[in-house]
């Protein structure tokens, strides 16, 4: 049996809470509002973010960070990206060498352009840093629907160690040391599955919600690849995997707020709506800050760009993308005529 913690108490967070017990760990969940807390503690239920998901009897809350942090072997990181830096110094002083953070959020910080483990890395440099993410939705997770997501670290043994924790015959965990690969992955596709909710806003149809993912996940694929990860991780779990899930589901947040904004709501009327942090808002000014860093083409991103934050109307950012200059799909191909 491990000690582990869960640090934020969302829908993600709860729902990774009860896998983690479901597989005789003792679990902690923390979080920084103490009106959430003591609704888990008298309800054992996150009745605003994971509604119908009873928690056992024995989980620990808290609002004291020392106390979830302190001794715990796996630390689960899951408040929302934009929290991390903060939350990660605040646990810092707790944190003792080789203890194992695993980050599951999803997000590149706009002013530094680092993934989160990049980041938790540095402001707790004597933790060993994981990453767990893939197609898994909380609201499908939370009530045992077979779900499967990938672990990464820089250490085999890290990664295999998280894979360990979490896996049961309805959660299955894969490993990889392409962390930047999945990071990637997981943060950009929110971004893309904002342009599919548009399309769905604004009634188009499964041609366009095509498009958009099989012209999305290419734009990830050229920005990750030339920043140095794998072509494998790009089309797996978590990279067309949670593409595809994201851009789809009824459950996707990102999704949500794009249908929102292609029916006309600005951005900030969208977020309010959803009631969630909208990841795929806070990485979209990154996702376009490191395609001109690295010289990738991103149209997709680009537009998503301009409509959250310049008030582009979303039917014309469609009009835009299909009337670009024509060219093949695949530069690598040639033709032989011969």
């Amino acid at each position: 049996m491990a000690k582990t913690a869960v640090i934020g108490a969302g829908s993600w967070g709860t729902a990774l809470a009860l896998v983690l017990r479901t597989n005789g760990h003792q679990v902690t969940v923390w979080s920084l509002m103490d009106d959430e807390i003591a609704m888990l503690k008298e309800k054992h239920e996150h009745t605003l973010k994971l509604p119908g998901v009873k928690l056992p009897e024995d989980i620990a809350f808290t609002t004291d960070l020392k106390e979830a942090a302190s001794g715990s072997d796996y630390l689960i990181l899951a408040v929302p990206s934009v929290f991390t830096r903060s939350t990660a110094k605040s646990m810092a002083p707790y944190i003792k060498e080789g203890q194992v953070i695993v980050c599951v959020a999803k997000g590149i910080e706009e002013t530094t352009l680092m993934t989160l483990t990049d980041i938790v890395a540095q402001e707790i440099p004597a933790a060993e840093i994981a990453v767990m993410c893939g197609p898994s939705h909380a609201e499908e997770v939370g009530i045992g629907l077979p779900t499967t997501v990938v672990a990464g670290a820089k250490k085999k043994h890290i990664a295999e160690g998280v894979q360990d924790i979490f896996m049961n015959q309805v959660f299955r965990v894969y490993t990889s040391p392409d962390v930047l690969g999945m990071e990637l992955g997981g943060a950009l596709k929110n971004v893309i599955a904002l342009a599919a909710g548009m399309a769905d806003g604004l009634g188009y149809g499964d041609n366009t919600k095509a498009a958009l993912i099989t012209r999305g996940i290419l734009e990830i694929g050229r920005l990750a690849l030339k920043m140095g990860a794998s072509y494998e991780t790009l089309s797996g779990l978590t990279g067309i995997g949670d593409l595809i899930v994201t851009c789809e589901s009824k459950h996707s947040r990102n999704r949500r707020a794009g249908m929102l904004i292609g029916q006309g709501l600005t951005m900030q009327q969208a977020m309010d709506e959803v009631k969630m942090v909208v990841e795929g808002v806070y990485s979209a000014k990154a996702a376009i800050a490191l395609s001109k860093k690295y010289e990738v083409d991103m149209p997709i991103i680009e537009e998503i760009n301009k409509v959250l934050f310049e008030d582009k109307p979303a039917k014309d950012a469609v009009a835009d993308l299909m009337l670009r200059d024509k060219r093949t799909e695949h530069s690598s191909l040639v033709w032989n005529e011969d």
